[in-house]
């Protein structure tokens, strides 16, 4: 059963046979898969200490609701869960917000997204899995136009026609009967090599996974063209993927194994484990955040910009507790962080927060100003906070980035 559900983040997820007939209807799944989806989130959450879904209640029902996390998660039953980021402005706007998510995608470092052009893909009602298939199947088609690679295979086969070298023992063992065979050994010019395996295995493995009949076409054209090449027979991908090395007669490989990593290993920069579902692509808004908006200071802003700077430490003798603000400008003046937290008044920043902007404040010696970096929402006025840091004025100061528009309200005045 290919059936799409698509859900915002905070949205819930239903059993079936308890809203049956009700509005909550096409955001409901059987009972059997509410229990799987349920066990996938138990099993992650006691061994990676990742939410994906909370376990909740609603209504006097238990349902499952979308936290942080947006991607994908197939169901054995052939179910599509879609979760997309909340963003303000387009709430009713599906196809934009999947824009938006592919743009935050592209700004991830060493990631399949960061070489795809956007207008070259046309997203209009097409399920979030496909257009990550799609992506895929585009840069595979620039690989097959450049060329294939090939190798020369060792290949030992008993055949009825002698070529290359004869195996004489093994020819008395398998052939003593047969006269008019001959076990051999030969070198032959096939594509047939690990970086084609990934790659085929890797279409076989979206072939099961894709909902559209025109997708299953394309991918089977593929196919077709990596005919001479072997899959992957052991599930084992990570140590073929680990010992691969892309050097310089195929680097025009290198976007399509990226694509192959994050089938194969489920990379999706969010690590999860189980059984209970049959695949899952899952992205933290709160890294995707960061990365943009990171991305967007360094195309935007005249100053120097460090991200992740790594320079200071709370505690100093010994060094512990690393400080890691996202963003720093000229040397410490300015510093930003960025939280993807709802935001809807004074009360929903966290005193947390506050307390790691002046930590920041306290250890970056020329700091002026923190700004604490939340997703926009609409009629929301947010104050500006000043304190005195080691006898210096510092402004701790929250703004919004709106990514509908893609701006921030205060960027001018850094």
């Amino acid at each position: 059963m290919n059936r799409l559900i698509q859900l915002r983040e905070y949205d819930c997820i239903y059993i079936q046979e308890k809203v049956a007939g009700r509005q909550e209807e096409r955001q409901s799944i059987s009972l059997a898969d509410f229990e799987n989806l349920k066990n996938f989130i138990l099993e992650n959450e006691k061994v990676n200490k990742t939410l994906f879904l909370k376990i909740t209640t609603k209504n006097n029902q238990e349902v499952l609701q979308a936290q942080n996390y947006v991607g994908i998660i197939q169901l054995k039953s052939g179910i599509t869960i879609e979760i997309l980021p909340k963003i303000t402005n387009l709430e009713n706007n599906i196809d934009d917000t999947k824009k938006i998510l592919i743009k935050m995608l592209k700004t991830l470092k060493n990631s399949p997204f960061k070489t795809f052009q956007l207008a070259n893909l046309k997203t209009e009602k097409m399920p979030l899995l496909e257009i990550f298939i799609q992506m895929f199947l585009d840069e595979l088609a620039i690989l097959v136009r450049k060329g294939i690679k090939s190798d020369y295979i060792n290949i030992e086969e008993n055949q009825s026609f002698l070529k290359g070298k004869l195996k004489i023992n093994e020819q008395l063992k398998y052939n003593f009967i047969h006269k008019e065979r001959f076990f051999i050994n030969f070198d032959e010019y096939l594509p047939d090599r690990i970086e084609n395996k990934i790659i085929k295995t890797t279409l076989l493995k979206i072939y099961d996974i894709a909902i559209s009949f025109s997708i299953k076409q394309r991918i089977r054209t593929f196919l077709f063209i990596f005919d001479q090449v072997e899959k992957i027979l052991n599930l084992n991908y990570s140590n073929f993927l680990k010992n691969l090395k892309i050097d310089r007669t195929i680097n025009y490989y290198e976007t399509v194994l990226l694509w192959c990593k994050t089938f194969l290993l489920k990379e999706s920069f969010t690590p999860y484990s189980g059984k209970n579902i049959a695949f899952a692509l899952l992205f933290d808004m709160n890294s995707l955040f960061e990365s943009y908006v990171s991305d967007w200071i360094k195309k935007h802003c005249n100053h120097s910009v460090k991200l992740q700077d790594t320079t200071n430490y709370l505690v100093d003798k010994p060094k512990k507790f690393q400080l890691r603000p996202d963003i720093v400008l000229d040397d410490g003046e300015v510093i930003m962080d960025t939280k993807w937290k709802l935001v809807k008044c004074e009360e929903d920043i966290s005193q947390t927060d506050l307390y790691q902007m002046f930590a920041y404040a306290s250890k970056y010696k020329n700091c002026e100003k923190v700004y604490i970096v939340y997703p926009f929402e609409k009629n929301v006025f947010l104050p500006e906070y000043n304190t005195v840091v080691c006898e210096k004025n510092v402004k701790i100061i929250p703004v919004f980035f709106d990514l509908s528009k893609d701006c921030m309200n205060i960027y001018k005045s850094f």
